[in-house]
């Protein structure tokens, strides 16, 4: 059977499987997560803040996957906004031009240190 797309498309079309294949990849993720939570809440993971009180930048990540797992979405983005934002552009990177594909570090870096401050405000965490 031959395909009804020009030739040029293939490309697109590798592409477009790509982000559906990461994006069920990251729901089945997310609906794991959610169940396992459900089943058994583990409680505190980051070991910063087990050990500390203070939350590290990654703090919220899991708590992204079990509230998308629920379909609160709002819910998600709040408990860490980065990480839920550099989930999605893991997930739709296939599509993305490649000079957005490329994350300079120092962006990186004010990614996690936005992400670290969002964290302490969230969990109430006053530095003295």
């Amino acid at each position: 059977m031959t395909s009804v797309l020009p030739a040029a498309w293939t490309p697109v079309r590798g592409a477009l499987l790509r982000v559906l294949a990461r994006v069920g990849a990251g729901a089945a993720a997310a609906l794991t997560a959610a169940v396992v939570h459900d089943a058994h809440d583990p409680g505190v993971l980051c070991p910063l803040r087990l050990l500390t009180g203070v939350p590290c930048p990654f703090c919220g990540s899991t708590t992204v996957f079990i509230e998308a797992g629920h379909g609160r979405f709002g819910a998600a983005l709040a408990a860490n906004p980065v990480t839920l934002a550099a989930l999605l552009a893991l997930m739709f990177a296939p599509v993305l031009p490649a000079r957005l594909r490329k994350v300079p570090l120092p962006l990186v870096g004010v990614g996690l240190a936005l992400s670290w401050v969002w964290q302490l405000h969230r969990l109430g965490v006053v530095l003295s």
